[in-house]
């Protein structure tokens, strides 16, 4: 690619979505179906906002890609349809949105073929809603285990966007060596380096280097905790190492407050709604020169 480059990409998951209330060891239910299975008060706070990101979109004329959470096509019916609708990418971000490794300690929580059977699942199922071919895949709470990789190729994925490299907080099974927020192949150096596996890419998240700390600059929780003074100056300094990736959440700009389930995270949403939508429109106002792709274009 020439010049400066970036990919916007939308996170497509609801409230009940998250490691606290759902699919982890420390959730309130075990998964998705549970909660629905027992909750019988309002759960949709994605819909409105996500409208209101597709608006913002347009009126920037960029083209994002969305990773969506696949059951969100069950609940939320035309959701993703508008999405793709409005020539958007879309992509894979789980089944239920539950973790595959332990936030704690990040051995593996699900079976390899497990995990294979599911992910084909949600492919199918956004590839039949979407009129699309579906080609990226971002991790639940961006928790990656280095076999994933392995399989995500296996299912006919071209591209992974998990990957954080920070001094704050590690979210993989394993220390990536040499790795910046620059895109990387992680199956080169395997048997047969002849394969087409070794085009299969690695988008990291961006951050922002300073005083030899990494801190992380790619946007959802970081554009509401950190603000956007160092969220676009960690853009502009990862941009210049490679391609880039920027991420953001319709819920984080959701006026409405959510329902009190949770565990362990009693300040997660503190910070949400109109004041994290205009930091959005800030950040966009200041990225107009750089030119924007979704991630399927880069990997082609």
């Amino acid at each position: 690619m020439v010049g400066e480059t970036l990919s916007v990409t939308v996170d497509i998951e609801d409230w009940y979505h998250i490691p606290s209330v759902t699919g982890s060891s420390f959730s309130v239910y075990r998964d998705t179906d549970e909660f629905f299975r027992t909750w019988d008060q309002r759960y949709d706070f994605l819909s409105q906002p996500t409208e209101q990101i597709l608006k913002i979109l347009e009126d920037y004329a960029i083209r994002a890609t969305f990773f969506v959470v696949a059951d969100v096509v069950n609940h939320y019916p035309g959701l993703v349809e508008s999405i793709a609708d409005k020539g958007h990418e879309i992509a894979c971000h789980g089944l239920h949105h539950a973790c595959k490794i332990d936030p704690k300690t990040r051995q593996a929580l699900i079976s390899q073929q497990d995990f294979e059977k599911r992910t084909r699942q949600s492919k199918i199922l956004l590839e039949n809603i979407s009129r699309q071919k579906i080609t990226g895949y971002r991790a639940p709470n961006a928790l990656i285990g280095q076999w994933m990789w392995e399989s995500l190729y296996k299912i006919g994925f071209t591209y992974d966007s998990s990957i954080s490299v920070n001094s704050l907080y590690t979210k993989t099974d394993h220390i990536p060596q040499g790795v910046t927020s620059a895109p990387y192949y992680p199956l080169r150096g395997h048997n047969n380096q002849n394969s087409n596996r070794a085009n299969f890419l690695e988008f990291p998240f961006s951050y922002l280097e300073t005083c030899g700390i990494k801190i992380p600059t790619s946007g959802g929780p970081m554009l509401r905790f950190l603000g956007k003074r160092i969220i676009l100056k960690g853009l502009r300094q990862s941009m210049k190492r490679g391609h880039t990736t920027f991420y953001v959440h319709p819920i984080d700009i959701c006026n409405e407050k959510f329902p009190r389930v949770g565990k362990g995270r009693p300040l997660y949403w503190i910070v949400k709604g109109k004041v994290v939508e205009n930091r959005l429109k800030w950040l966009l106002n200041n990225l107009k020169d750089v030119h924007k792709i979704p991630l399927k274009e880069y990997s082609e």
